[in-house]
């Protein structure tokens, strides 16, 4: 079994998942609830499993490297990402409805890397000189725990911008979003995570920099964006810890820093710069 098959079954593991958490969401059944968090357990595993396995398929294509190494490989380990951390959110909180937006990511993730998987962009290939390093290791998972963090805080505002815009008090489906104080402190602390992580990829990918290219710093759009992210997340935290912001406010700056996060991951592929070997 190859790893792109078990990948394939993955994403639609995950895709029943959300569809669990979701309609346990909608009809108020915690039965529903339970079958989405094992259902993404599995999930997690077979994600893990085929990581693993892509990790030996590249060395017996004669490469021998993390799979970490192109937007495919990538893609796989932030589905990943985000799921371990919304699942161990779900045992923290006891709270099944924060993962309704949260795993369903999970499974767009992954199914765009499906979708790449069938235009041929999932085939092992060399690494280019500037990727073997050991610096690659660190550098991504450190940026791609960030990104997890940053992509829980965005499903988590979308639900505490819904609330906020049709909860009526009723006993509707709107009314059992967790409570706005659980959803601003998880905002709040999911994206605490995700900048410390970003912080540190930033770091280690200039250290990698300097010795794959002879510079710390040269202002690559990927460079350039992340730096903007890093900025838009740090008045975040300047606004929720100095100014005392919180509700939508904070909302629609987590909404607004993780499209940054969308952008430098994707959008700044397509531009020329010592990056643009992360699209293949």
């Amino acid at each position: 079994m190859t790893s792109s098959l078990v990948l394939a079954i993955v994403t639609f593991v995950y895709g029943f998942s959300a569809v669990m958490y979701i309609s346990a969401w909608i009809f108020n059944k915690q039965a529903l609830a339970r079958v989405g968090m094992a259902t993404a357990l599995a999930g997690v595993a077979g994600n893990l499993i085929g990581f693993v396995l892509r990790w030996i398929e590249t060395y017996a294509h004669g490469h021998g490297y993390i799979p970490l190494s192109n937007l495919y490989e990538s893609l796989v380990f932030f589905a990943l990402t985000v799921a371990v951390v919304c699942l161990f959110l779900e045992w923290k909180y006891k709270n099944s409805h924060i993962n309704a937006v949260s795993i369903t990511l999970s499974f767009l993730i992954m199914a765009y890397a499906s979708l790449k998987a069938g235009q041929g962009a999932a085939a092992i290939q060399p690494l280019v000189p500037a990727l073997k390093s050991n610096w690659l290791t660190v550098h991504v998972i450190t940026c791609f725990l960030g990104y997890a963090g940053f992509a829980i805080a965005f499903g988590i505002s979308l639900m505490y911008l819904v609330k906020k815009a049709l909860d009526r008090g009723d006993a509707g489906a709107v009314s059992r979003i967790p409570a706005y104080d659980l959803l601003d402190e998880l905002t709040q602390q999911t994206i605490m995570f995700g900048f410390l992580f970003l912080s540190l990829g930033i770091i280690t990918g200039s250290v990698w920099a300097n010795s794959a290219w002879g510079s710390y710093w040269s202002w690559d759009p990927k460079e350039t964006w992340s730096l903007i992210t890093w900025f838009i997340y740090a008045i975040f935290l300047h606004l929720r810890y100095v100014r005392g912001w919180d509700g939508t406010k904070i909302a629609v700056i987590s909404i607004v820093g993780f499209m940054a996060v969308m952008f430098t991951y994707f959008g700044v592929n397509f531009l020329p710069g010592l990056h643009s070997y992360a699209k293949g």
